[in-house]
């Protein structure tokens, strides 16, 4: 039913228009009192004032309206920005512009790109109310698309269709993946930091909408307090991490002072144990327990002469350790590197576990090697800690060697007197070999014993120790080990040294042991003797044999002249084509020939002694004269007789 029209003047008109306005009429209640005016005659008083006033209210109805959208508006970036500034993390932040985004323009995506100054490109780091992943792998250059436009113009940017705006340079990456998202509308604002670029923040629909002055404002408004936002969440993270790296760098620093005080705490100790008089094998302990690892030393050759570990150290390799075993390159190429350097180095790696290789220096010379074996890293000051404890390791065992000489001393004096060509009084040297167990009155006998290495004098001291008994003396004179014993002992002696130097040093040698002297006056030329047949063994190639004097008498004095080459020729002149038939043939000619002269020429005694049938040493025997020829006369066989027996000198296995 048309509502009726008060007809009472213009004055009530105004007044209920004024009450509309004030009740916040709707749009359509104006609409509707326009249109009862409308219905009036026109010849009814004051019509066209009436609908002018009407419409006058309307109008400012909807600046209301408008007024009351922007303060709206207002209000949401206001609240926004509020939002933006309680957050600090960035990843937070982000997304939560975009979603305020999406939420104030009530559009169905909305996305945040920042950009890589290095690389002109403007990636997409947060995504909200798409409908795959496309939108969250886009990419757009600087010269291409709304993100080019956007960033030469550093102004808004709005399309009511993208797809078919050739306002800009489309990016055929970006077209697709818009498609595949159906994306048709979009705006685009660019977030700006002290007059530059950092990023650009979009929203978009998936149908034609024209964006009005206000969205974009809006839109506007919120991408300042979110560059403003992004930039405060920037520097909160990198003050977090700065005072992330100074609180890594204040624990570091306390850790290093804990090291340095842990590090002169066990220099203190070590330092206390040596001047307590600690042993070897106390200081070795204590570095193991210090360090959480174990400790070998060794000496010149390899020898373990000390060692310890920690309590509750589980490795095994040091255990396994041995002088000449699978490692001993790696072991000799890392104390080379570290006499060079001056630090120790790490020599190899097994079972987990970790060895380093340090040379122990006492005065000038190398008396050994330390070596620590550890699982995992060690620090920097773990690794000095080691060093500086090789360096007390080096003075005990500088003290040890000087003991050791001092207990020697006596000893080595008396040695050498004996066989100086000038003995001093034969009562005094009596009186001080009794102080050794050695009964000048009784028989005597000398070793003599060269070798490739170690120097003599170390094997002088360690076969000192760890081989002779308590009746005889050791010392390294002229190069080679000479042992002063009593006769009845030389035998032992003999083995003793045989064996030591041979397993326990596995170095090349060669010795003789003398005949018994019964005077000590003997003992000079005794020892001439000897030298002299010590240089036929060398020059005949002996290795790994310590022979008799008797052995030897008469080729000292035959061949004590001639080098290896020369009696190399007399081998070969005389009883050459014997050894090259048992050589080819794997025959033993040269033995039963050598046999047969020991046993008087009597074919049935060497057949004996061979372990062979009598008829065996004759078929043997007629094979070797046609070899050699006819010896029956007596020069002959003696030149045989003594090839020979050089020959079987230099063979070890007779």
């Amino acid at each position: 039913m048309r509502r009726a029209i008060h007809v009472d003047g213009s004055e009530q008109a105004m007044s209920d228009l004024v009450a509309m306005l004030h009740q916040g009429a709707s749009a359509e209640a104006f609409a509707a009192r326009l249109a009862d005016l409308d219905t009036l005659p026109a010849s009814y008083p004051g019509k066209s004032a009436l609908v002018e006033t009407v419409r006058m209210a309307m109008a400012v109805r909807n600046r209301l309206e408008l007024q009351e959208q922007r303060e709206r508006g207002l209000l949401a970036v206001i609240a926004s920005a509020q939002d933006l500034s309680s957050r600090l993390d960035q990843g937070e932040l982000l997304a939560a512009i975009v979603s305020r985004a999406r939420d104030l323009l009530g559009s169905d995506v909305a996305w945040l790109s920042t950009y890589d100054a290095d690389i002109g490109e403007f990636h997409v780091v947060v995504v909200d109310g798409a409908l795959s992943q496309g939108p969250a792998a886009m990419v757009a250059r600087r010269d291409r698309g709304v993100a080019g436009l956007v960033m030469s113009t550093r102004l808004p940017f709005t399309t009511p269709d993208y797809l078919h705006d050739k306002r800009f340079a489309h990016d055929g990456k970006l077209d697709d993946t818009f498609r595949e998202e159906g994306i048709a509308a979009l705006v685009g604002v660019p977030l700006i930091w002290e007059g530059e670029v950092v990023g650009l923040l979009f929203v978009a629909d998936r149908y034609h909408r024209m964006h009005t002055a206000q969205s974009t404002s809006i839109l506007c408004t919120l991408a300042t307090y979110a560059a403003v936002a992004l930039k405060n969440a920037r520097d909160f993270e990198r003050v977090n991490a700065a005072l992330a790296k100074a609180d890594h760098a204040r624990a570091e620093l306390e850790h290093h002072l804990a090291s340095v005080q842990a590090a002169t705490d066990a220099h203190e100790q070590i330092t206390s144990l040596l001047a307590r008089g600690a042993s070897l094998a106390t200081l070795c302990q204590a570095v193991a327990q210090l360090l959480g690892g174990s400790v070998l030393v060794l000496d010149e050759t390899g020898a373990v002469v000390g060692g310890g570990a920690a309590a509750g150290y589980e490795g095994t390799v040091y255990a396994a350790y041995a002088p000449n075993g699978d490692h001993a390159a790696d072991l000799a190429c890392a104390a080379r590197a570290s006499r060079t350097t001056g630090r120790s180095v790490v020599a190899y790696e097994a079972g987990g576990e970790t060895c380093r290789a340090l040379p122990v220096i006492g005065g000038d010379d190398v008396l050994g090697t330390a070596l620590l074996f550890h699982r995992g890293a060690l620090d920097d000051v773990a690794v000095r800690t080691f060093e500086r404890s090789c360096s007390v390791i080096g003075v005990v065992l500088l003290s040890q060697h000087r003991a050791e000489a001092s207990r020697n001393r006596s000893a080595s004096e008396l040695l050498r007197a004996l066989v100086s060509p000038r003995q001093d009084d034969l009562a005094v040297l009596a009186d001080r070999a009794g102080q050794h167990g050695i009964d000048l009155a009784r028989p005597i006998a000398l070793v003599i014993v060269e070798m490739d290495r170690p120097r003599a004098d170390y094997a002088a001291r360690r076969f000192a120790n760890v081989a002779l008994g308590a009746n005889a003396v050791a010392d390294d004179i002229d190069g080679a080990l000479v042992v002063l014993c009593g006769a009845s002992a030389a035998h032992d002696v003999r083995q003793a040294v045989s064996t030591w130097v041979g397993q326990e040093l596995k170095a090349v040698h060669r010795g003789v042991v003398s005949r018994p002297v019964a005077q000590p006056a003997e003992l000079p030329a005794l020892y001439a003797a000897l030298r002299r047949a010590l240089a036929v063994l060398g020059r005949l190639g002996v290795q790994g044999r310590i022979v008799g004097q008797h052995e030897l008498a008469i080729y000292s004095t035959l061949f004590e002249t001639q080098d290896r080459a020369s009696l190399a020729s007399f081998l070969e002149a005389t009883i050459g084509p014997l050894l090259t038939h048992d050589q080819k043939r794997g025959s033993d000619l040269a033995a039963t020939l050598l046999a047969w002269f020991d046993c008087n020429q009597n074919a049935r005694t060497t057949a004996q002694r061979m372990g062979i049938h009598v008829n065996t040493v004759r078929q043997r025997l007629a094979t070797i004269e046609d070899l050699l020829g006819h010896w029956g006369h007596a020069s002959r066989a003696l030149e045989i007789h003594i090839a020979l027996r050089l020959w079987s000198l230099g063979t070890p296995s007779h």
